[in-house]
């Protein structure tokens, strides 16, 4: 394992959701205490980073296939979010969240990077009432475009910096880490969502 891959996993295993409690979405998102400054990434570790998060949408689609939409908007486990408002959570996130800061680290001079706040936001769009897999196509959608723009990246770029709302310091090499932070966090609680409860099927 490369050395952001083990990175990921150990920062993985030390998050917040032990087995047992009881669950609530990242009302700040991608904001898991202050980021840890790391180096430069090496043409491996980038690859191993980017695998990860190339496999996410298509691993969300595998896990809420066959949900039917009265399900996919059941709230179960103590969790604060169903299944739709997980997956529009984080569709909007990768967009308006992760997507901006990309671009305004690489065409600002130190930008302040406002915070996402994730429960605000799934209560204000009312992301109960939307489709499933409306959402799953949008993250997708928003994933790809943010891997092709991190695919742009020149190794000069990489160290260009901000701050970010409620966190401190970040740079453009944070992100690849934080977005897979962010993802295997809620793959966590959907997959404690599914255990909570057999869902019917029926198409979305």
């Amino acid at each position: 394992m490369c050395g952001l891959a083990a990175a990921i996993a150990a920062r993985d295993v030390d998050a917040e959701h032990t087995p047992g409690s009881q669950l609530a979405s990242c009302a700040r998102d991608a904001q898991i205490g202050p980021v840890a400054q790391h180096s430069k990434l090496s043409p491996a570790e980038r690859i191993a980073v980017r695998v990860a998060l190339v496999r996410m949408p298509e691993e969300l689609a595998g896990l809420l296939h066959g949900l039917s939409a009265a399900a996919a908007r059941e709230r179960r486990a103590g969790l604060a979010f169903s299944a739709v408002e997980q997956v529009w959570h984080l569709a909007d996130l990768e967009h308006e969240g992760f997507g901006r800061r990309i671009e305004r680290l690489l065409f600002e001079s130190q930008p302040l990077l406002p915070d996402f706040d994730g429960d605000a936001i799934a209560a204000e769009r009312d992301y109960r009432r939307r489709s499933l897999n409306d959402g799953l196509a949008a993250f997708a959608a928003a994933r790809a475009a943010n891997l092709a723009r991190l695919d742009r990246v020149r190794d000069t770029e990489w160290e260009r910096s901000g701050v970010q709302e409620g966190v401190g310091p970040v740079s453009l090499v944070d992100l690849p880490l934080l977005m897979s932070q962010h993802d295997a966090s809620h793959r966590a609680e959907i997959s404690l969502w599914l255990a909570a409860g057999a869902a019917p099927q029926g198409a979305v």
